[in-house]
């Protein structure tokens, strides 16, 4: 038996990561998932490696109100529900800092991240709410210990998060007592988390072995977490039985506040 047996879930940016990760813990704890990617080569990637009888996957744009529909109607459309939807999709500023951008980037890359970190979101949220209000389900949203401390990014990643806890407890508000609303913070893991185009930051990653090095030396637990080691936190949030109580609330499972951006500084500066 899992936490989230018969439950459908839609989750945004699945394709490698923590959202990855995501994919095969919510299938371990019986959940049946739709997984709205961007990337092409990720969505083939899904497909050949999940159980297509429990795991459906929509190319689309975690930023677009109608991929979020999409997605939602394909669950609707397979299974007859959604019990939960995982805002999970995001970019990374990599630090960049306020001396480091022209005002052409600061504009850019603010309209990139707002867009993917905040407005995905809130579209994610209007694309399932009637579903999820039939249900009585869940929303969760993936935001960094970026969105809780300085210094896990730039000042355009880090406010982006910010905003993300304001959007979390306004939505618990509106939305309670029928569908619960909540947030997971995790800090840094090697994964393919990338930046925005307009920022010149789309083929960067910080999956790096220096880059785990480096987290692992200045963590609190000495380790440098994998992205299955955060999924635990959602399966909680989005069980019916053991999350019954919690809405508006983020939860800070990160094991080193306020250090990736420091960490990146290291590596890059």
């Amino acid at each position: 038996m899992g936490w989230l047996d018969d439950q459908v879930v839609v989750l945004t940016g699945g394709g490698s990561g923590l959202g990855r990760a995501l994919v095969d813990t919510l299938n371990n704890e019986g959940a049946r998932t739709v997984v709205l990617e961007y990337s092409p080569d990720k969505v083939t990637a899904l497909q050949d490696t999940t159980d297509p009888e429990r795991v459906v996957v929509v190319q689309g744009d975690a930023g677009a109100y109608a991929s979020n529909r999409e997605a939602v109607d394909e669950a609707l459309t397979r299974w007859g529900k959604l019990d939960c939807f995982i805002a999970n999709a995001g970019v990374w500023d990599f630090s960049r800092g306020i001396e480091d951008m022209t005002p052409d980037e600061l504009d850019r890359g603010f309209d990139a991240l707002y867009r993917l970190n905040v407005k995905g979101p809130l579209l994610g949220a209007k694309a399932a709410l009637e579903p999820l209000q039939a249900s009585g389900g869940s929303f969760i949203v993936t935001l960094s210990n970026a969105a809780l401390y300085p210094g896990g990014g730039g000042p355009l990643y880090v406010s982006s998060k910010h905003a993300g806890v304001g959007l979390v407890k306004q939505l618990a508000y509106e939305l309670a007592p029928t569908v619960r609303v909540n947030a997971v913070a995790p800090a840094g893991m090697v994964s393919d988390l990338r930046g925005p185009a307009a920022m010149g930051l789309d083929q960067t990653s910080i999956g790096t072995d220096d880059f785990a090095a480096a987290v692992a030396k200045k963590s609190a637990l000495a380790r440098c977490p994998e992205p299955v080691d955060y999924t635990g936190a959602y399966v909680l949030l989005a069980s019916r039985q053991y999350g019954i109580t919690t809405s508006g609330s983020v939860l800070d499972i990160a094991n080193a506040k306020g250090l990736i951006g420091r960490v990146v500084d290291d590596l890059i500066g």
